[in-house]
């Protein structure tokens, strides 16, 4: 990882720029001090709908959640880790 001032940063961006887009990652400082990074950009994650709807139609799939429980999201009990698993 390289480290440059804010100022160095603005008078040599394209320069850094590049060094960056070949993966490297740098350090802006302002007095010493970390400011920022510059980092390769990674495109947004998250889910692809398209694909999800490609998906369901390929498997003919109505709905990918059938059901949601009364108690999801309700306290396990204290001991549920120590349970030993159901059939076990």
């Amino acid at each position: 990882m390289k480290t440059v001032s804010i100022r160095d940063a603005k008078n040599r961006l394209t320069e850094l720029a590049r060094e960056v887009e070949d993966g490297e990652t740098i350090i802006v400082t302002r007095n010493g001090t970390p400011v920022l990074d510059l980092v390769p950009h990674k495109p947004k994650g998250g889910l692809r709908w398209q694909a999800i709807g490609e998906f369901k139609r390929k498997y003919k799939i109505k709905k990918l959640i059938l059901r949601i429980a009364d108690d999801f999201d309700a306290p396990l009990p204290e001991d549920f880790l120590l349970r030993p698993l159901p059939g076990k």
